[in-house]
């Protein structure tokens, strides 16, 4: 039974290309980055409330180990890694360890400041990145409200933890990587580019195996634990990185990565709700000068 229920399982996953496919093209790609980016912080929020009890790289090791596992019965990433050539394979491990390292920084980051300052500082890598594709006045004021929305948010002056902001830079560093090794996979359209994500997140585990695998242990005598560490590898990395893959196989690089602007303002609804991190006035005029610029901005027509 449990064979046959894997099989099953296996003709299913096998049946969602087309699916993927027809969805990426009937729904706007700005609707699946605004599931992304509830997605985005809400697995956090999760990891957050569990670093007491598995620890901080416990959770990281969690994270991705669950999304190689989903992953892989709907990607078989060991037929993506032989049916590619070297350059595509470099490119995948490139993403693999950029996604290793990002999440392991982004959950120290999180160990130490609060959810909405991580997002504005992510945000600040993807900045470079949103430039390179400006082409209008009203895109570039766009962004500047933005980068002024994120700067209020950041109020690096109040920051006194030194250590916490170097993980939360590595981790914006390596997210502007994720965007263009993302939108490099996805080049070839929705399916490839999920297929080469779950090849990338199989790569990723093999990365994150000596640093948090110790301290996962510890779920293994408590199953409660294990399916909430599950469950935020769930809402951290397979719904959003593939609603990113739907996103980006549509949107160009420089529209994607200032949409990403909404995050600092999805952390800080997100942290209120969840951690109770009740952001000032102060915050709350940089959360809607990133939304302003949001609205503002104009995604432009080539890719």
């Amino acid at each position: 039974m449990h064979f046959l229920g894997y099989a099953s399982y296996f003709k299913y996953v096998k049946s969602t290309g087309n699916t993927l496919a027809k969805a990426a093209e009937a729904v706007p790609p700005h609707a699946w980055f605004a599931v992304s980016a509830v997605f985005h912080y809400l697995g956090p929020s999760f990891a957050v409330l569990l670093f007491p009890a598995i620890g901080v790289l416990g959770i990281a090791w969690l994270r991705i180990a669950s999304a190689a596992a989903i992953f892989a019965p709907w990607t078989r990433p060991w037929r993506t890694w032989r049916a590619a050539d070297n350059q595509t394979r470099l490119l995948l491990a490139a993403l693999g360890a950029c996604l290793a390292i990002m999440n392991t920084s982004f959950y120290l980051a999180l160990d130490r400041l609060p959810m909405s300052l991580v997002a504005a500082a992510e945000f600040i890598g993807t900045i470079g990145v949103a430039l390179y594709g400006l082409r209008s006045a009203r895109n570039l004021a766009a962004l500047a409200l933005a980068v002024m929305g994120v700067f209020i948010l950041i109020d690096a002056i109040w920051i006194t933890d030194p250590l916490g902001l170097f993980w939360a830079f590595l981790n914006a560093a390596l997210f502007v990587g994720y965007i263009v090794l993302g939108h490099r996979i996805s080049r070839t359209g929705a399916d490839s580019g999920v297929e080469r994500l779950g090849c990338a997140m199989a790569i990723a585990l093999v990365f994150v195996m000596p640093i948090g695998f110790m301290e996962a242990l510890r779920t293994l005598g408590a199953p409660t634990l294990l399916l909430a560490g599950i469950g935020v590898g769930v809402c951290s990395s397979v719904i959003p990185y593939v609603c990113d893959q739907l996103a980006m196989s549509r949107l160009p690089r420089a529209s994607f990565a200032l949409l990403l602007a909404l995050l600092p303002a999805t952390a800080t609804i997100v942290g209120i709700i969840v951690l109770a991190q009740i952001p000032s006035l102060w915050d709350l005029a940089g959360v809607l000068l990133v939304m302003a610029g949001v609205a503002l901005h104009k995604p432009a027509e080539v890719t």
